[in-house]
């Protein structure tokens, strides 16, 4: 009988260890909601973006959505087993640091079957640069989540039939063509998370704009303010210290121009006429 109570308590500080680490589970469940999060989530669209300015809540979202989507356990889509998706970042560096920090936050060690390291060691991911993790699905399958950084150029993004691509950051214009090009056979899902610090880019021009009223295109704004879990004195604080365009981008995530012409529209044949009195 001791022998069986002892194997009983190792099961059971087994499973309280596992869901203390499940912080899926936990996600945007709490009595604060992040409204805006779970808007995202929420949409059917196959090209999702959000806009938002740091510390808003935006990477958290997009990470989670790689989770759900890669475990096949979303909550508001339908599932489907060994889905391949890709994550993107401007550098290796700041996959490092943030976007693959966060798929680790929320990737339960239990669910990963294995890690391909490009460099370091795969028992100490979160300190190396993760090529893939394969992930154990919940229909019996292996999912896997690949990592991609934008100065690889954009011949590195071609090949493959992808389930999701999500752009953490906004990446060159050259390589979110080319992976639309990825999920076109698997009618996957484009989705990004960025604060627009480079002006009125394409993602301004093609996807806030949607000049061609692509029925797929859905996005939102994200501020300070949306995160729960943001202090309002701090809010204040740093808010006081920033001018008005710095501010509307880091705070809003407002698309504003950095430089040139304010608005780059303008075209003197259209919009000037001959003077009158």
């Amino acid at each position: 009988m001791d022998e069986i109570r002892e194997k009983i308590k190792r099961i059971e500080a087994e499973q309280k260890k596992r869901a203390d680490r499940d912080f899926l589970a936990r996600y945007n469940t709490g009595r604060k909601k992040h409204k805006k999060q779970l808007a995202f989530h929420r949409s059917k669209k196959r090209n999702r973006w959000v806009f938002g300015g740091n510390r808003s809540g935006k990477t958290e979202c997009g990470a989670a959505e790689c989770i759900y989507l890669a475990r096949g356990v979303h909550p508001y889509r339908k599932n489907k087993p060994d889905v391949f998706g890709w994550v993107v970042s401007p550098t290796a560096q700041v996959q490092r640091d943030v976007a693959q920090k966060k798929i680790l936050h929320y990737l339960r060690p239990d669910w990963i079957a294995d890690i391909v390291m490009t460099s370091g060691r795969k028992d100490a991911p979160a300190a190396g640069i993760i090529d893939q993790i394969y992930v154990k699905n919940v229909f019996g399958g292996i999912s896997v989540i690949g990592f991609k950084s934008c100065d690889q150029g954009r011949e590195r993004f071609q090949g493959s039939s992808l389930d999701f691509v999500w752009f953490d950051e906004e990446p060159p214009e050259d390589i979110y063509d080319e992976c639309r090009m990825r999920v076109l056979d698997k009618r996957g899902d484009i989705f990004g998370t960025m604060t627009p610090l480079k002006g009125l880019t394409f993602v301004y021009e093609r996807i806030y704009l949607n000049p061609k009223n692509d029925p797929e295109i859905w996005y939102e704004f994200m501020e300070w303010a949306d995160n729960p879990y943001l202090s309002k004195s701090e809010i204040a604080l740093l808010e006081s210290t920033l001018d008005e365009t710095t501010l509307q981008s880091r705070r809003y995530g407002k698309f504003c121009a950095r430089e040139g012409l304010v608005y780059p529209e303008f075209d003197e044949d259209v919009h000037v006429i001959p003077p009158f009195v």
